[in-house]
């Protein structure tokens, strides 16, 4: 069996990170977590009214996502996030928590992720802000460990590849 890891799985909104997530802790038998478990009732607020966050909205954010996702790993646990971490150094803030994490970026185009979010209901996120966060956008660069997965094929086939690349074993 393989040494327990942590992974965040990023992308846009409708990208497909919480389904993707939360298959990859079922069969890997991680702990789940998702970051929008995890945002203020402000920063709630600001974007079920059409705001994106700022940089200073989302530290606090990241900051308890990681000391959640910290505790999980002190307990010898391998643990799944499912988080937008959309710039560089929002993924830097979390590396202060989760230093060894791997990054698995859910690359989706336009097209697929403006008909995802049409067909969203009962989500903060509304499609009005796919465009903020598109522009806010940095993939991971090189020296990040991090694995692509196109967003474009279900998501049974991208959490088999996930495991398969990084060694995760099923439980």
């Amino acid at each position: 069996m393989s040494e327990p890891l942590s992974v965040v799985v990023m992308g846009v909104s409708a990208s497909g990170k919480s389904t993707v997530a939360y298959k990859l802790a079922r069969r890997s038998g991680y702990v789940y977590l998702d970051a929008d478990w995890f945002h203020s009732a402000a920063n709630i607020e600001k974007m079920s009214s059409g705001h994106p966050l700022t940089d200073d909205d989302r530290r606090p954010w990241l900051a308890d996502v990681g000391r959640c996702a910290s505790a999980v790993r002190r307990d010898g646990l391998g643990v799944v996030v499912a988080c937008s971490a959309l710039k560089r150094d929002y993924r830097d803030e979390l590396r202060e928590f989760l230093p060894e994490m791997v990054v698995v970026f859910l690359d989706v185009s336009r097209a697929k992720l403006e008909r995802r979010v049409a067909h969203r209901h009962h989500h903060f996120m509304p499609a009005s802000l796919l465009g903020s966060q598109l522009d806010a956008l940095e993939p991971p660069l090189p020296d990040e460990s991090s694995l692509r997965v196109t967003g474009n094929v279900k998501s049974k086939a991208s959490v088999k590849r996930i495991m398969k690349e990084l060694s995760i074993a099923t439980k």
